[in-house]
């Protein structure tokens, strides 16, 4: 038998009870790459801080914008007729003169009544406001309204007299014609 002498390779050692190691707190420079969980959170809070509050102060703004186009709404609404107001007052003005005048003629009066028709007639057109006299055409139901029908040589369903001429405000009806429409002689 033979013994060996030399000593045993340390690599091939057996371990022994290992003694502790030190290690290097390698986690400080981790814990500046990669927020600790607090961190996060803090960070997370500030960020939905940061969100609400941006939330809130668009929802203030859109109230606002929603506040002001309803007074913008309410004021067109009330002020809508000021442009055509304002065009009647040239047609009230010619009135009161025509009617202060004491030393007045049939013919200064049938005068004074033309230039009042004609400056309403103008502000009747500034405002779209249009005159529907629909004498000799066909009866419409959506512009007219028929008070009688009479046997006549005109065509059937033609308007004969118009009793009430009728408006169009921007095309839409605001007082239909009042008219009498003719049907087809009775054959006797």
């Amino acid at each position: 038998m033979q013994v060996n002498d030399t000593p045993p390779d340390e690599s091939n050692a057996a371990p022994e009870a290992a003694e502790p190691v030190e290690v290097i707190a390698e986690s400080a420079p981790a814990e500046d790459h990669a927020p600790s969980l607090e961190d996060a959170l803090r960070q997370a809070e500030l960020k939905a801080a940061e969100h609400h509050d941006a939330w809130l102060r668009a929802k203030a703004e859109t109230e606002n914008v929603r506040r002001r186009a309803q007074e913008d709404i309410a004021k067109a609404a009330k002020f809508a007729i000021e442009r055509f107001a304002r065009e009647l007052l040239a047609v009230k003005d010619s009135l009161e003169i025509a009617l202060a005048t004491d030393a007045q003629s049939v013919d200064s009066l049938r005068a004074g009544s033309e230039v009042t028709l004609k400056q309403l007639v103008a502000a009747f057109e500034k405002s779209a406001l249009k005159e529907v006299n629909p004498l000799g055409e066909k009866f419409d139901p959506n512009l007219h309204q028929a008070i009688s029908v009479v046997e006549s040589e005109q065509e059937p369903n033609t308007v004969v007299t118009v009793l009430q001429k009728g408006y169009l405000l921007a095309e839409r009806v605001l007082r239909p014609a009042m008219v009498v429409v003719a049907k087809a002689k009775a054959e006797a």
